[in-house]
């Protein structure tokens, strides 16, 4: 544990293992070789990328045991606006409160919390950021009822195996501006993610954020974003995947967000539990993927200089 009780993890996504890259692209790194960068960079734990990537069951709570790393939590997106598609999503929900489950046992650290986030639509995937400043591309009245209702449902279930769950908010899904992650607080009693690069790149303020927030940011996702790469998606009318391939995240310090106000902000609310570091990639290259785990030792470095 660092400052205040507060945990520093990292994710597969910082070294390019995700569900674009995981089964698709030859030069992903292994799972066990992801767990020791992040075990020798100096990360406390790790979230747990798709489901099988870094080991299943008992065995990833013993790999995870033999290196002194927590399990942070898991992120996953459900169609909360559509009541059939939800119901056959939630055996994916049930997959990863089943990985907790046998991780557990040999796990130090907070518990793993499972991290939801929106599935979008293709629409919403073909213009990240535009929501911020055009509503008409969020969802209507009737939509977030359901909205409401379908995350009810998981946050429940959630609850019933003994995980408090967090929302996280998404560039190119219905939960990516500002106005959509307050509707979001409102619908639900869900502790808020903290996931300070989406916001960014959403039109909200992280900072800002801090205060109002303060009792529901729940978990913390800490991402850097250059602005001006973002504002040329948009620009360009490029979908969502251009955030991963144009590398609109970069290491921390060398983007737009305000890191130390950031940690300075969470150490004022008297925040403590997980905080991931994330930097996705999209990696093209064997060079690209050995170069993330040097940029996750410098973002390790970066907040042990702060404190953390």
């Amino acid at each position: 544990m660092g400052a205040a009780g507060v945990a520093v993890a990292n994710a597969p996504v910082s070294y390019g293992a995700f569900e674009l890259t995981v089964g698709h692209d030859p030069n992903v790194p292994s799972g066990v070789s992801v767990l020791d960068q992040v075990a020798a960079a100096g990360y406390a734990g790790i979230d747990l990328g798709p489901v099988g990537y870094l080991s299943q069951g008992g065995q990833l709570g013993e790999a995870l045991a033999a290196r002194g790393l927590g399990l942070a939590g898991a992120y996953l997106e459900l169609p909360y606006a559509d009541p059939g598609a939800l119901s056959q999503a939630l055996p994916g929900l049930d997959a990863m409160l089943d990985t907790f489950d046998a991780a557990q046992p040999y796990l130090t650290g907070p518990p793993p919390r499972p991290t939801l986030a929106d599935s979008g639509s293709p629409a919403r995937r073909a213009a990240p950021g535009r929501s911020a400043t055009d509503p008409s591309q969020g969802l209507d009245a009737a939509a977030w009822r359901q909205f409401g209702a379908g995350l009810g449902q998981v946050v429940g279930r959630c609850r019933d195996r003994g995980y408090e769950p967090t929302f996280h908010p998404e560039t190119g899904t219905y939960v990516e501006a500002p106005w959509e992650i307050e509707r979001v607080l409102e619908l639900s009693d869900i502790g808020i993610c903290l996931e300070t690069g989406h916001m960014l790149l959403g039109g909200g303020d992280p900072v800002a954020a801090l205060r109002p927030w303060a009792g529901r940011i729940n978990h913390v996702h800490l991402k850097d974003a250059v602005l001006a790469v973002m504002a040329g998606i948009i620009a360009d009318g490029a979908p969502v995947t251009d955030i991963w391939s144009r590398e609109v995240f970069c290491a921390l310090g060398k983007g737009d967000l305000d890191v130390p106000a950031v940690l300075g902000g969470l150490a004022g609310i008297g925040f403590g539990g997980w905080l991931v570091v994330e930097q996705d990639i999209l990696p093209r290259t064997a060079e690209r993927f050995a170069r993330a785990a040097q940029d996750q030792r410098d973002n390790r470095a970066y907040l042990a200089a702060r404190g953390l």
